[in-house]
């Protein structure tokens, strides 16, 4: 074994160890071979399901990489009113699915006190609840996790503070921070993740974003590939890669082993396998797409999304397929993080 991957297992290394880790091939197989077997160790063999319903595509920001920003003229906007998004968290619980997760852009049509309703109502249905809506009033997240809320989902992108500015215009890395530990301190299992092949990102970026979910202590990490859009002002950047996207899930694994990572939609949009390749090396968790049609073609955040134009329930029974067809088991509880003793 490489001494550097001695002091991986340890949780050891410098960033710089750390950044030379992911810009050599020479360590990627042992690296996903040992993320498969961390998995394996601390989550076991199960995947868990969270199904999305992505309810409203109105976004108040402008992320450069982002095809719900604001400035975007070229998509049709829509709000799912409440009772179709309950019903569409009833048809989720019938189908045995434990997590409904809310999300949507940054959109303040939905006040804390119409959230904390629809909270209430889904908690009915004997199901966790994850809310993916952004940046919001801390006095909402409190209000929410009051009502029901389980989780809150909210990736940072990118933990290189220059990077993340560039970005995002209308934010800083600093406040974004401050509001995922503001969601620890609330109670919250809290996910982050980053974007991987951002113009600008190198080993060095990656190793950062690493090294802040380690810090964060994240319950749940989304990693994917960063894909331009056409509609955004890095639509003519190059995008992430499938082999770098999955050694940063291995390594997130290794260094975070009882968080649950979900095998991103993106990586299913990169490449026919993709996230088939990830629960192999390091995820536990698959997220289908259950927002009803005829929204769901209009969330666009990237190009060439998977599963747009199915019939609405199929993803369920195709995610369950994918699950048992890699010799793991379907989860069949709410999928909360259990940390090591």
């Amino acid at each position: 074994m490489y001494e550097i991957i001695k002091k991986l297992r340890k949780d050891s290394l410098t960033i710089e160890e750390l950044a030379h880790i992911i810009e050599n091939e020479k360590y990627d197989e042992e690296i996903l071979n040992y993320a498969n077997e961390i998995r394996e160790k601390y989550v076991g063999n199960e995947v868990h399901v969270r199904a999305i319903i992505e309810f409203s595509n109105y976004c108040r920001m402008d992320c450069l990489y982002c095809g719900l920003r604001a400035p975007n003229k070229n998509i049709k906007r829509y709000r799912m009113k409440i009772d179709e998004i309950i019903e569409r968290a009833k048809l989720i619980a019938e189908r045995g699915i434990k997590t409904v997760v809310l999300q949507s852009g940054e959109d303040t049509y939905y006040t804390k006190e119409i959230m904390s309703n629809l909270i209430k109502e889904i908690k009915k249905l004997d199901v966790a609840i994850t809310l993916s809506i952004g940046e919001r009033e801390f006095d909402e997240y409190k209000a929410w996790k009051e009502a029901g809320a389980d989780r809150y989902l909210m990736r940072h992108e990118t933990a290189d503070e220059a990077l993340y500015n560039k970005l995002h215009p209308s934010d800083t890395f600093e406040n974004r921070k401050r509001h995922l530990f503001k969601l620890k301190e609330l109670g919250y299992e809290v996910g982050a993740g980053c974007m991987v092949g951002l113009p600008g990102q190198g080993p060095i970026e990656l190793a950062k974003d690493l090294i802040f979910l380690r810090d964060l202590d994240s319950d749940m990490i989304g990693i994917g590939p960063f894909i331009p859009n056409p509609d955004t002002p890095l639509k003519d950047e190059k995008g992430g890669d499938l082999k770098t996207t999955l050694k940063i899930i291995a390594l997130a694994r290794i260094l975070i082993p009882t968080a649950n990572i979900p095998a991103t939609t993106a990586m299913g949009s990169l490449h026919p396998f993709g996230r088939q390749l990830a629960l192999k090396y390091g995820a536990n968790v698959i997220m289908p797409n259950l927002t009803p049609n005829p929204y769901r073609p209009n969330y666009t955040l990237y190009p060439n999304k998977i599963c747009l134009f199915e019939a609405d329930t199929s993803c369920i029974e195709c995610t369950r397929a994918m699950i048992k067809s890699l010799n793991r088991e379907v989860g069949k509880s709410y999928g909360f993080r259990v940390k090591a003793s």
